[in-house]
């Protein structure tokens, strides 16, 4: 199973920040804008549209407040399976570290996942700081 973990480190507090990505239904607006294009609510779902076109359903699975972590499932499309999570860590008052894990089947599709997770920190960290 390939298993791919990032850490960005990002110049807003813990709190702006697990606002951002706490608030699943727009993550085309305040968290990753450019990389993502659209978000919508189904439900549980959220349905997510890339930049590159690429559709993708994910079941949020846990939004925990206290701990800061969101975890969420991808289902359908080319991955047999998927899941991921994010974490938010304060380093002082006005900044983050934000810790993002995808693990996912096929091992084949990790180095295409990799690089849209690379791209997804880079928005992630000129969105939030931007703001």
């Amino acid at each position: 199973m390939a298993s791919i973990r990032k850490v960005i480190r990002v110049d807003r507090s813990a709190e702006e920040v697990w606002a951002a990505i706490r608030d699943v239904g727009a993550v085309h607006q305040r968290l990753a804008r450019g990389f993502v294009t659209d978000t919508r609510m189904e439900g549980e779902a959220r349905i997510v549209t890339f930049a590159n076109g690429l559709v993708a359903r994910e079941l949020i699975v846990q939004v925990d407040d206290v701990a800061r972590r969101l975890a969420y499932a991808a289902v359908g499309g080319r991955l047999t399976h998927h899941n991921a999570s994010f974490e938010v860590y304060a380093e002082g008052e006005d900044a983050s570290q934000v810790v993002w894990v995808a693990d996912l089947l096929p091992d084949e599709l990790g180095t295409t996942v990799e690089e849209m997770m690379d791209q997804g920190c880079a928005a992630l960290k000129a969105t939030l700081e931007d703001q």
